[in-house]
């Protein structure tokens, strides 16, 4: 047989094994990858959809919590696996911002985004700011005033360096010219118990896991990150209307597969993903959250992704170094 022809046989071979594989995907458990610690967005939209997604692909789709580094070690995971459909991401925005963080730094990117392949956005939220229902900043005027008077002073909590709580809350004080204490922690869960703990003063969060501390009276909501005002918290004004034109962030939860996943085997992740937006449980665990619903799917999330990835990569580079 010749070199030539072994080849042929070989390409045949891997292609027809390819295709084998997708037309009985899936015949085990899938893992879901959330980048985060039990207790954040990520984890709260993971939940439900991976539930919901099982249902309809008749096998496990079972969470696996890698938090670390903003959820770098989490991403740089499922970037890594092997592409074959097993192994799935529950991603926030922060996909895009440390790669371009990591070149600030001139560090070994953790992973690059090209390694990823855009399956569907779930979620979209706007960022609100958040501080203890007994504090005494009443306005985002009164935050703004105090941390003037005492530069890092007031300290926040984050999901981790240039992860999304943290590049929301540089994106406000690097526009209102005053300087927080950054206090990083390995998700948003941890985040938002430092806050409740009296660790920290103050900390940007997705509506849905701090509209309960807010409506309990624990925390007092001071400005949203969205374009305009959030259904969730309809009294609470953007930074926008309140002169910060340039302050826009969005934690939106999106999946992803490592690039390299056969076509048919997205194909059925992405079906699975669709027939989940329509289940009743998974639809009132988001009711819940007040968490909308914001499908993309395919080629319309990647045009999403890209879009946001700009815009991000824009708002690091204008903020610069910090930690």
């Amino acid at each position: 047989m010749t070199p030539a022809l072994r080849g042929l046989l070989a390409g045949l071979l891997f292609a027809w094994t390819a295709t084998a594989s997708a037309a009985g995907f899936p015949e085990r458990p899938i893992t879901m990858v959330i980048p985060f610690p039990p207790g954040g967005v990520a984890d709260q939209t993971g939940r439900p959809t991976a539930a919901a997604m099982e249902k309809h692909l008749k096998q496990p789709v079972v969470l696996s919590n890698k938090p670390g580094a903003g959820g770098a070690v989490g991403m740089a995971a499922a970037a890594n696996a092997k592409p074959d459909g097993y192994t799935i991401l529950m991603a926030l925005s922060s996909i895009s911002i440390i790669p371009e963080a990591d070149k600030l730094f001139d560090r070994q990117p953790a992973y690059r985004m090209e390694q990823f392949a855009p399956l569907a956005l779930i979620t979209s939220d706007p960022t609100v700011l958040v501080v203890p229902g007994d504090s005494p900043w009443k306005t985002l005027a009164d935050f703004v005033a105090d941390a003037k008077k005492r530069p890092g002073e007031i300290a926040f909590s984050s999901s981790g360096v240039y992860g999304t709580l943290h590049l929301a809350m540089e994106m406000f004080a690097h526009a209102a010219g005053i300087k927080l204490k950054h206090v990083p922690y390995s998700g948003g869960g941890p985040a938002l118990t430092a806050l409740l703990g009296n660790h920290v003063q103050a900390l940007a969060s997705g509506p849905g896991p701090v509209l309960p501390q807010i409506q309990a009276g624990k925390l007092r909501a001071l400005a949203n990150w969205g374009a305009e005002r959030s259904k969730a918290l309809p009294e609470v004004p953007t930074f926008q209307e309140l002169g910060f034109k340039d302050v826009e962030f969005y934690i939106w939860a999106g999946l992803f597969a490592p690039a390299g996943t056969p076509g048919d085997v997205q194909a059925k992740l992405i079906e699975a993903a669709r027939a989940a937006t329509k289940d009743s449980e998974f639809l009132a665990a988001l009711q819940n959250l007040q968490t909308p619903l914001v499908y993309k799917e395919g080629a319309e999330f990647k045009a999403f992704w890209d879009a946001d990835a700009k815009r991000l990569a824009k708002a690091v580079q204008a903020i610069g170094k910090v930690q």
